[in-house]
């Protein structure tokens, strides 16, 4: 009987240690300086702790906020906004090495995403301030004069990269867009502002709206166009497929683009050159397809071959562009892996019936051309196939 409860002992005792270990990462950490705080929170994201003692009568508030798994070539960073949940107009604290290899902390107002972190003065009172480094954890202790008598702040954590000793722009992706929310010092909940700022909501919908578009309605618009055609029964319905196809994703792409322009005037500072230019190219190109539809000459006319050569050049270009523009933007998005992979496999669907497709139009094409040269005058009264000749027609 004892031996059966060897596996139930051994249990209890890892999820007794489990729980201990978790713990000891908050609530029951012991600081090396034998500091002791009320109330801890372990932060939604980039490995951070925020300890804290809540004096009401006061409206004073002692804190210690201790990022985990970091390196003195990092510096790292906990605020206050009185006024929003965003970055600027935050009122920070900072730490990292300086050049006598010791980490110290100072106060930084933050007044736009150009932020260099520089030392200035905090709209509330700040005393007690330093930080300490050790066991690869970095921590800031202060004691803040809140500047109201509210138990709710707007709080924002970062960290980045250092160059020198001169703290450098942080991540502007994953987790480090998401270190931002509001914390009840009295109950002690912590929440992502809005379940995850209108800033990354816009990237999102930004995304989402290209990949539609320009990613998957503008492709498939181009294998309706390339081998719908070589089918008898689908003209003229594959022409109008492809207009519906190409002018949705023409609409849709715009308003995508559109909210690339808004995110880019919303975040001064933070910029993706090779993405915006990218983005600028597509929408010039798109339009001119849309205003080669309305100058498109007959099927007979001499221009048709250059109106073709023209057409078909810039919508492959369009094509090619959104598909490297779309990894470019997953690579500053920095979504869960499975959306890049679920974009992938749209790619790879769309490529595979291509292929097939493409296979399939030359063995039409050439069993065509073989009945045509069985009958020299042609089928259907007209020279070739369908009056088109002996390839697939790229006429849209």
């Amino acid at each position: 009987m004892v031996k059966d409860l060897r596996p139930v002992l051994f249990f209890c005792l890892f999820f007794s240690l489990f729980f201990s270990s978790s713990a000891q990462s908050c609530s029951n950490y012991v600081f090396s300086s034998n500091r002791v705080f009320s109330s801890c929170n372990a932060l939604p994201v980039l490995n951070s702790f925020l300890h804290w003692t809540y004096n009401p009568s006061s409206s004073t508030v002692q804190i210690a906020y201790r990022h985990t798994g970091i390196t003195t070539s990092r510096w790292i960073s906990w605020a206050i906004n009185p006024t929003s949940t965003n970055m600027p107009g935050s009122q920070a604290l900072v730490a990292h090495q300086g050049s006598d290899g010791n980490v110290f902390a100072y106060t930084s107002p933050i007044t736009g995403y150009t932020t260099q972190l520089q030392q200035g003065n905090l709209s509330f009172g700040v005393s007690d301030l330093s930080a300490v480094f050790q066991n690869n954890e970095m921590t800031i202790f202060a004691t803040l004069q809140l500047p109201s008598s509210s138990a709710t702040v707007n709080q924002v954590w970062q960290e980045g990269p250092l160059s020198g000793t001169t703290p450098s722009v942080h991540a502007t992706s994953g987790a480090n867009i998401q270190s931002m929310g509001v914390l009840n010092l009295l109950s002690g909940e912590t929440t992502i502002a809005g379940g995850g700022n209108s800033r990354t909501r816009k990237r999102n919908i930004h995304g989402v709206l290209n990949v539609v578009s320009w990613g998957t309605l503008m492709p498939l618009g181009a294998i309706i166009a390339r081998y719908l055609k070589v089918f008898k029964s689908a003209d003229p319905a594959w022409f109008y497929l492809h207009i519906a196809c190409q002018s949705s994703a023409y609409i849709v792409g715009v308003a995508g683009w559109a909210t690339g322009l808004k995110l880019g005037s919303d975040s001064s500072g933070i910029q993706y050159d090779a993405h915006r230019n990218i983005g600028i190219a597509l929408f010039c190109l798109a339009t001119l397809q849309v205003f080669a539809l309305l100058l498109r000459p007959k099927k007979d006319h001499k221009y048709r071959f250059y109106w073709n050569i023209y057409h078909h050049s810039f919508g492959y270009t369009v094509i090619i562009l959104s598909i490297v523009n779309i990894f470019k933007g997953f690579d500053i998005l920095d979504p869960e892996k499975k959306w890049k992979k679920a974009y992938i496999a749209i790619l790879i669907m769309l490529g595979f019936n291509a292929v097939l497709l493409e296979a399939y139009t030359w063995y039409i094409v050439l069993k065509r051309k073989k009945s045509a040269n069985k009958n020299p005058h042609g089928i259907n009264g007209a020279n070739g196939v369908n009056g088109y000749g002996s390839r697939p027609q790229q006429v849209v």
